[in-house]
């Protein structure tokens, strides 16, 4: 902390000076004369940092821009080559290996196969439920840095606005101390204005028309990934594989359950009962007297 704090106090008086020599030659030129790094530095640190905040939320936009068309594609979502291993491995009723296969990929439909495959063994409506559930959560994901690019299409004009009153007060003021007897440096104030304004709607507008876009797009990308994998596992013997375990540590194989002594003695009794020839109770072979009428039976 205290090596930070010493590299700021060594850089501040090196930004002051980059600040403020432009700054000195800005203020000896007309307005019309001025670029429009000379206007804004005119404005004094306030109206600096705005720019600061507005360029920083452009690059922020930019950067999220291109990242969405990359990643909002149909082959980036459900690769080819992955599709047709997945499709080798659950055709062949090598589920174990489709779930390795799904665990070493991070793209969409590996991420939402890879727990649904999970609860295989639980039957059809177990693993449905788990696809509708996975893919509902790996497409809010994707939908989340959609809406990172609204929040800016927010902030961009309110940060311009702030430069707006900003640069108003310092219209105002000139106003005030000169009257219109200083026309250029009112001039330059209400320049300031207009720049900071334009600057937010310059961001704002592009940010909300690509907001638009890619959420559509992403509806239209996740449904025909989500229909991929529907098709992938329709003809899956689900009644077959009951009870399969399938993840980390398994190795694809049917739970065996052995049959209980009990069941196995029930189903002996049941067997060997008949019915008494004079009340037609049930009771066991070889069993005299019939425990509900009293009559002596003769087996032999």
């Amino acid at each position: 902390m205290l090596k930070l704090q010493t590299t700021i106090k060594r850089l501040l008086p090196i930004l002051f000076f980059l600040l403020a020599s432009p700054l000195a030659m800005a203020s000896d030129k007309p307005p019309d004369e001025m670029s429009i790094i000379e206007t804004i530095l005119h404005g004094g640190p306030l109206i600096v940092m705005i720019w600061i905040c507005i360029l920083g939320t452009s690059v922020v936009m930019i950067t999220y821009i291109i990242q969405l068309f990359m990643s909002l594609r149909a082959e980036a979502l459900a690769p080819k080559a992955l599709l047709d291993s997945l499709k080798s491995s659950v055709q062949s009723g090598n589920f174990q290996e489709a779930w390795e296969i799904c665990n070493a990929n991070k793209v969409y439909i590996a991420l939402v196969l890879r727990g649904s495959l999970e609860r295989l063994g639980r039957g059809k409506d177990a693993l449905e439920n788990a696809l509708v559930e996975l893919s509902m959560r790996e497409g809010q994901i994707i939908k989340t840095k959609i809406s990172y690019i609204s929040v800016i299409g927010v902030i961009a004009p309110m940060i311009g606005l702030l430069g707006t009153v900003i640069g108003m007060m310092g219209a105002f003021a000139v106003l005030g101390s000169s009257g219109v007897a200083d026309p250029r440096g009112l001039a330059l104030r209400i320049g300031e204005v207009l720049m900071a304004t334009a600057s937010g709607l310059f961001i704002a507008i592009p940010a909300f028309i690509f907001y638009y876009y890619f959420r559509n797009l992403a509806t239209i990308v996740l449904v025909a990934a989500d229909d991929k994998l529907r098709r992938l596992m329709e003809d899956v013997p689900y009644d077959e594989i009951q009870g399969i375990h399938i993840g980390e540590g398994c190795d694809g194989s049917v739970a065996y359950h052995a049959p209980s002594p009990l069941s196995g003695l029930s189903q002996k009794v049941t067997a060997d009962a008949v019915a008494c020839p004079v009340c037609s109770g049930e009771i066991s072979s070889g069993q005299t007297p019939c425990p509900h009428c009293g009559t002596l039976i003769d087996w032999s």
